[in-house]
């Protein structure tokens, strides 16, 4: 059998994925989950805080809710249905963080829960703080001319 035959018997016996659906869900369950944050705002505005730390304070919110959820195995049922739509928000940063923790407890503290937690976010981390110091350096050498 070569590549190509290979790879049309491929195509041919794996599941068709209903786009359309897939993309609803992760709109709907995505803005909900965005819904959610600005209510928060809005509450914690309503109690007295600034803007600024409204915003902050319903960040921590989100990610605390979401790390909750994810350590009683309820986020990944709505991510089964939302798919993406729960990965772009805040939350499924939190969730990254949290769900390989969870994943390795049975392996300790320290050489499970601790080494295990940034396998997926850590990526993230270290290339997110690159690009945010060589854009800073860049903006600084432009705003010199």
């Amino acid at each position: 059998m070569t590549d190509k035959e290979y790879g049309k018997l491929v195509s041919d016996m794996a599941p068709k994925s209903p786009i359309g659906k897939d993309c609803l869900n992760a709109f709907w369950i995505g803005g909900l989950i965005c819904v959610l944050g600005q209510l928060a705002v809005s509450g914690y505005m309503a109690l007295g805080l600034e803007k600024t730390d409204a915003f902050m304070a319903a960040s921590m919110s989100l990610v605390a809710l979401s790390a909750l959820l994810t350590g009683l195995s309820v986020y990944d049922d709505i991510a089964k249905v939302a798919g993406a739509g729960t990965l772009v928000p805040i939350t499924g940063f939190a969730n990254s963080v949290v769900a390989p923790a969870v994943e390795f407890k049975t392996e300790g503290f320290i050489l499970g829960v601790a080494a295990k937690m940034f396998n997926i976010a850590g990526p993230v981390l270290v290339y997110g703080t690159a690009s945010g110091v060589v854009y800073g350096l860049i903006y600084w050498i432009a705003g010199m001319f």
